[in-house]
């Protein structure tokens, strides 16, 4: 699973026309799920974004999680991010993970996330959805959980 996850002051997605989710601090996470990827995955991202200390403390340095700040996440899937751009000039998807199986790892993610006690808005699973965000900082991370010697 890739995730890149955004500190923001607000954000919102937008599906024909309707927001359908909307935060205010907090965190926007893009999420693709490739084949190969299972719940593990899932659990240590959730584990990963509800703990890492990207927003500001007392004194300007990034010392607080999500929870010390009470900020919420905004969950959009991207299967996007399963792209492969290497060869030719048209992105592969051939990474990406089925959609039922997309959907259904989405779907524990996001659970995973309010298991941690975090306020989660998402997005629609599989339709064109306007994100709309102001990037606090900007601070931008990329995870990737089946990296080679990850910590917990």
């Amino acid at each position: 699973m890739k995730a890149v996850i955004q500190r923001v002051s607000q954000a919102s997605v937008t599906v024909n026309s309707k927001i359908v989710g909307e935060i205010s601090k907090g965190t926007v996470v893009l999420l693709g799920v490739e084949n190969g990827d299972g719940e593990e995955d899932a659990l240590w991202l959730a584990k990963k974004i509800a703990e890492v200390r990207m927003f500001g403390d007392s004194e300007g340095k990034m010392n607080l999680a999500l929870q010390d700040v009470g900020g919420s996440v905004l969950a959009v899937s991207q299967f996007t991010l399963a792209g492969n751009c290497e060869k030719g000039r048209r992105p592969s998807f051939t990474s990406a993970a089925p959609s039922d199986e997309g959907n259904r790892l989405y779907q524990f993610f996001v659970q995973a996330l309010r298991e941690k006690g975090l306020r989660v808005e998402t997005g629609i699973f599989q339709t064109d959805m306007k994100v709309s965000l102001i990037n606090d900082g900007p601070v931008t991370f990329i995870l990737e959980s089946r990296r080679k010697g990850r910590e917990t």
